[in-house]
């Protein structure tokens, strides 16, 4: 099955954390996949929708919500991260799509959890990290954060920073 190279899929993740290590029992999951595809050709960003994930196996700390604005309650409105993964692939066919995320958490993150959960990856292996491609094209000594890398750019963060959806649309320009 080959690649489209029509958009890149935009990718971030915001997972259950807490100010240290987590609670006994609980573990970091995926509670929002924010996304934004971006037109190759154009450089167009499009559609940017918030998928929330309902935790099977940790609750929205008080840290979390400070950090992300997702407040417990929001969360347990959320579907399972399968039906995500069903919607990342039939919605935005991110099996065939090339897809990126700011770093490499949100790969990792992803890979972890469907692997503990059973679930096969809705992504492909094509993944763009941009953290380390704009580190690379920008020759810094490092690689740095998105609110820097935004700085850098002159372009001003959009939203709110650590959305999934909002992240995911300011990585796209």
């Amino acid at each position: 099955m080959k690649n489209l190279l029509d958009k890149i899929l935009v990718i971030d993740l915001e997972s259950t954390c807490w100010g240290a290590d987590p609670p006994p029992g609980h573990e970091h999951e995926i509670i929002e996949i924010g996304l934004c595809l971006l037109d190759v050709a154009t450089g167009e960003r499009g559609e940017n929708p918030s998928i929330l994930i309902r935790p099977e196996h940790s609750a929205v700390s008080e840290y979390c919500t400070q950090l992300t604005t997702l407040t417990p309650q929001e969360v347990e409105t959320g579907i399972s991260l399968a039906e995500a993964c069903q919607i990342l692939r039939n919605e935005y066919l991110s099996e065939r799509r090339i897809w990126a995320s700011y770093g490499d958490y949100d790969r990792r993150q992803f890979k972890r959890q469907c692997r503990e959960r059973g679930l096969d990856s809705p992504f492909g292996d094509s993944h763009i990290n941009v953290k380390s491609l704009f580190a690379l094209a920008y020759n810094l000594p490092q690689e740095v954060g998105l609110d820097q890398a935004m700085a850098l750019m002159g372009w001003p963060l959009e939203g709110v920073h650590h959305r999934g959806d909002d992240d995911a649309w300011n990585r796209g320009p």
